[in-house]
């Protein structure tokens, strides 16, 4: 597949799945063998003048310094390669081989980028393309498995149900870098307090009760009361797909609440796969996630990799400012009274323990920002498991066994010049959040 350049006449296979900050996802419709089964990811860029990493500078050289471990990811020229290896060599051993999935390199030319351009926007949500385009100066895409099918099941064309969910991170940080006024954070989970910012900047219409928490618990009730929440407030957190084209959620900007008239039609897309009484479907379905999610175990690893972050960015970002020689911003910005030794004491640490903080912070913000696609096939009698790799589990209220399998997806190499942001975008969600509280308070 190597030799293959996609060209423009090869940009009608390929089909709009969705999108996220960073990437554009498209589904392959054609009949070339080597792309049956496949999806692409082809980078955006922003509009309107927005900043990114240049991606011809690969790594920086502070980056190469921090990665130099992994020697495969120093030799390459191109960036997008570099992203391709970083999920092979750091992210995979991480979370286990066979939950990732770190694809191929494919060469495409301009014309192909345009024509693709020129096809999905259509289907692409307004609020994206005012921020983003198609970014047609690339020389080659990401080709992954659709882990939304089945390829090799013993029942070829049977129906396929595939969940993808984004489950943020799911621990409450103990860091003692943690300022006082900041110990919100100790309490309640990130993703509830960015849910009133992005409330207040017009981001979602409507605040979602789910909780990171309640999904990475271990418990089943509360991975169950996790998934209906999610259910109830998609936003871009879950979506479902039949056989590779989608039937609940937003493709690639946030979905509102779920109305009556959505549910419906999940209901009865549902019937082929589930085998309940009617109006049952989407309850049999949750408890089918659930179920997975709890015996299947595959949060704990990417929890143990999201606690990688062992001092929050608020004592993250003074590693930073070690591994680029500069003076620290934050040490400057706050007043003597807050400055205390723990902070000062972080600037006096060895420059490889500076890497090594800053190093697993990007790891697990990479893992704290990744989705979880979990796919599943009704067996019947005589069926065998498709791959070996492949488990099974048991819906009781339906009496079915599903074939399932699990992967991780979205698993970027962070830059290491968000290390600002990330701290910027910390005091923006706990300021809001506590400015809210108060202004709830006094009502």
């Amino acid at each position: 597949m190597e030799m293959v350049i996609l060209d423009k006449e090869d940009a009608v296979d390929w089909v709009y799945r969705g999108e996220g900050a960073a990437n554009l996802v498209l589904a392959y419709t054609g009949s070339s063998p080597s792309f049956i089964g496949k999806v692409m990811r082809i980078q955006k860029s922003q509009r309107k003048g927005k900043s990114r990493v240049n991606e011809n500078e690969v790594l920086t050289a502070h980056e190469r310094l921090l990665w130099r471990e992994y020697k495969e990811l120093m030799v390459w020229p191109n960036r997008e390669i570099v992203q391709q290896l970083y999920v092979k060599h750091v992210m995979s051993p991480l979370l286990g081989p066979q939950h990732v999935d770190a694809g191929m390199r494919v060469r495409v030319t301009k014309e192909f980028l345009l024509s693709v351009e020129k096809n999905v926007t259509c289907r692409r949500p307004a609020c994206r393309i005012d921020s983003s385009q198609v970014d047609v100066n690339r020389d080659s895409v990401l080709i992954i498995s659709d882990h939304s099918v089945f390829m090799n099941g013993s029942v070829k064309g049977g129906p396929c149900i595939t969940v993808e969910i984004k489950p943020k991170c799911g621990f409450l940080p103990i860091s003692r870098f943690i300022a006082e006024e900041n110990a919100v954070k100790r309490t309640l989970s990130r993703f509830k307090m960015h849910q009133e910012l992005k409330l207040h900047n017009q981001e979602i219409s409507e605040y979602s009760e789910y909780n990171p928490l309640d999904l990475f618990s271990g418990s089943l009730d509360r991975i169950c009361k996790a998934i209906e929440a999610l259910y109830a407030t998609p936003q871009n957190n879950f979506r479902v797909f039949l056989n590779g084209s989608i039937v609940f959620g937003g493709l690639g900007g946030g979905a509102g609440s779920t109305t009556v008239l959505v549910g419906e039609a999940f209901e009865d897309s549902l019937k082929d796969v589930i085998k309940a009484d009617d109006g049952m479907c989407k309850t049999s379905f949750i408890q089918l996630v659930s179920e997975t999610v709890y015996s299947s175990g595959v949060l704990d690893q990417l929890l143990e990799v999201q606690k990688l972050d062992a001092y929050d960015i608020e004592g993250a970002i003074h590693a930073y400012y070690n591994i680029i020689s500069q003076p620290c911003m934050v040490c400057r910005e706050l007043s003597k009274d807050k400055l205390s030794n723990r902070h000062t004491s972080l600037h006096s640490i060895p420059l490889e323990e500076s890497l090594k903080i800053v190093k697993d912070y990007l790891i697990s913000a990479t893992v704290k920002d990744c989705s979880l696609m979990i796919s599943f096939r009704p067996m019947v009698d005589g069926d065998v498991l498709s791959e070996s790799s492949h488990s099974t589990v048991y819906l009781g209220s339906t009496k079915q066994v599903f074939e399932y399998k699990v992967y991780f997806i979205d698993l970027d190499l962070k830059p290491l010049k968000k290390m600002e942001d990330y701290y910027k975008l910390d005091k923006k969600i706990v300021n809001c959040y506590c400015q809210m509280a108060k202004t709830e308070h006094k009502r």
